[in-house]
């Protein structure tokens, strides 16, 4: 008879260490000592109690690892976890945004939650709170604040104050928004009417100089509301340039913009009441600076409720000085809509003097119109 060849199998002799158990069909798993994260246990230790346990379908709890579970601060208010929240984000926003998102926070959050513990605010306190939002009607400021409310809530979920995050629970819940609605601009043909009212404008006297600067220049709100005087090069010269730092801009690049003689005008009649502060627009307000609302409602009182908005006259210029076929790339780095593409980079000193030339038509389109 041949010999086989089939090795002849050896019985399996465990290693002189630790012992895992699965339990689930009494198979051994045997491991170095505190190998993959199992407490060191004696051979002679371990399989007293899994010897008991065969059969059974459940590891023996002297084998299962410890589950290691953060501990939970429950000490922390509402507040507290905000503050904190907007303070570790606040250098990633802008200057105007950070300033909306504080206003938000302070008058529909804090108002309502800032005093109750975090760990404990549940679905329905948050549900509370958005409904109060949503019978003001601003449904789509009640959406967003209820976002930022979620970041909070998961900044302390990541922090160890809360468990989770009883937002995620009500959004089925929310009011549906309305259809979104452009804004209103001007026609070419009703600038001449404007910009009389404008000159005959009788409330504050910074307020109208800074709708006069916002139209020659056609920036936006957030961009104008926080201008330094630092920020205007040149004034005297034949090349004055007003230098947005990218901190403020929504593209998070810098934006130069050429100023028109009547632009440099506007300028030095601010120079003359706020000059000698740091911003061209001071106010008594958290901010520091006028409200983003001070220009909108400086077109209420001249008649225009409903009819225009501050935003608008961005696309009023960019209709006009489109019709008047200028560089179509000048009018879109002009209003900051350029790429940070390489192109976009190069461009961006490259057009300035054909941009010079457009602000300063536009200046005198506004002032034969008067």
């Amino acid at each position: 008879m041949k010999p086989s060849n089939r090795r002849t199998q050896q019985p399996f002799v465990p290693p002189k260490s630790s012992v895992g158990y699965n339990g689930a069909d009494g198979f051994y798993l045997f491991v170095p000592a505190g190998g993959f994260g199992l407490p060191a246990i004696p051979m002679g230790q371990a399989l007293k109690p899994a010897k008991k346990s065969r059969g059974k379908k459940q590891s023996p709890p002297q084998l299962r690892p410890p589950i290691m579970e953060r501990p939970l601060v429950s000490i922390d208010t509402f507040y507290t976890v905000a503050e904190e929240w907007f303070e570790t984000n606040s250098s990633r926003w802008v200057e105007s945004y950070r300033c909306r998102l504080r206003t938000r926070l302070n008058d529909d959050l804090l108002s309502e939650l800032g005093d109750r513990n975090i760990a404990e605010i549940q679905p329905l306190d948050m549900l509370e709170t958005i409904r109060k939002i949503e019978k003001r009607g601003a449904v789509e400021s009640a959406k967003r604040i209820l976002n930022m409310a979620s970041s909070v809530f998961r900044y302390g979920v990541a922090t160890s104050r809360c468990y989770r995050d009883p937002t995620i629970d009500i959004k089925g819940a929310l009011r549906p928004p309305l259809p979104a609605k452009p804004r209103k601009a001007l026609a070419a043909k009703e600038i001449p009417k404007f910009m009389s009212r404008l000159a005959a404008y009788d409330g504050e006297k910074t307020t109208g100089l800074a709708l006069r600067l916002l139209i020659l220049t056609f920036v936006r709100t957030g961009e104008l509301r926080f201008a330094k005087w630092s920020e205007f090069e040149k004034l005297g010269s034949k090349e004055p340039l007003w230098r947005i730092p990218k901190e403020r801009m929504k593209l998070r690049r810098p934006h130069l913009v050429p100023l028109a003689p009547q632009a440099v005008a506007v300028l030095e009649a601010l120079e003359k009441l706020t000059g000698k502060g740091e911003y061209l627009l001071p106010a008594a307000t958290r901010s520091g600076v006028i409200s983003e609302n001070t220009l909108l409602y400086a077109l209420y009182r001249m008649g225009y409720h409903n009819r225009a908005t501050v935003h608008g006259f961005r696309a009023t210029a960019s209709t006009v000085l489109n019709e008047a076929q200028f560089n179509r790339d000048w009018i879109e780095m002009q209003l900051a809509h350029c790429d940070s593409s390489i192109r976009g980079v190069y461009n961006f000193a490259e057009w300035l003097p054909g941009r010079r030339k457009m602000m300063i038509w536009w200046a005198n389109y506004l002032e034969s119109r008067h």
